[in-house]
């Protein structure tokens, strides 16, 4: 009968709670504003520009300007608005670089956890094709079990109809006092 070698446990070894393990490899990535206090105000500034509440805000600033200029009550800004159209051109000279530049960091950080999921479908279809070799490698040392089995049994049977034979002419031998070989 053949040993056998410890059959190795192609279980992960890392922990089941490390979701991100993946995603560490990429944490070196710096954001494009930085990650410095102005550069993280930049982007969330930057954020905000899309915002329901920036959008309302707005709207009701510049119905009040309008409306504080059209009616009289104060004749800081007056018809045509030269000054609301400057404060809406400094808004997009500065509003669209932030929002590229959030757009931006943004894309990083979807690419490296692409990159990272991608490694993750790759270690989980490595697990996968080892566990499916390995389950062939069992399902293949069962089978030569099951054909040393078999011989054993057909090993035992034949033993067994020997003994037979042999119990039987002893048997002879002893009744019948035959002692002829």
């Amino acid at each position: 009968m053949k040993n056998y070698p410890e059959i190795p446990n192609p279980a992960p070894t890392t922990t089941p709670h490390n979701y991100f393990r993946f995603h560490l490899p990429h944490i070196h990535l710096g954001s494009v504003f930085g990650d410095d206090w102005f550069s993280l105000k930049a982007e969330a500034f930057a954020r905000f520009f899309g915002t329901p509440v920036f959008l309302v805000t707005q709207t009701v600033i510049v119905a009040i300007w309008i409306g504080l200029n059209a009616f009289g009550f104060t004749k800081f800004d007056v018809y045509p608005f030269i000054l609301l159209n400057l404060a809406f051109s400094l808004q997009a000279a500065y509003a669209a670089p932030l929002i590229l530049l959030a757009q931006t960091r943004q894309a990083d950080r979807d690419k490296a956890h692409a990159d990272a999921d991608a490694q993750h479908r790759e270690a989980l279809a490595t697990a996968s094709a080892k566990r499916q070799e390995f389950a062939a490698q069992q399902n293949g040392q069962l089978m030569e079990l099951l054909q040393q089995n078999t011989q054993l049994t057909e090993l035992v049977k034949e033993l067994s109809q020997r003994i037979e034979i042999l119990a039987r002419e002893m048997h002879g031998k002893v009744v019948h006092g035959d002692t002829t070989s």
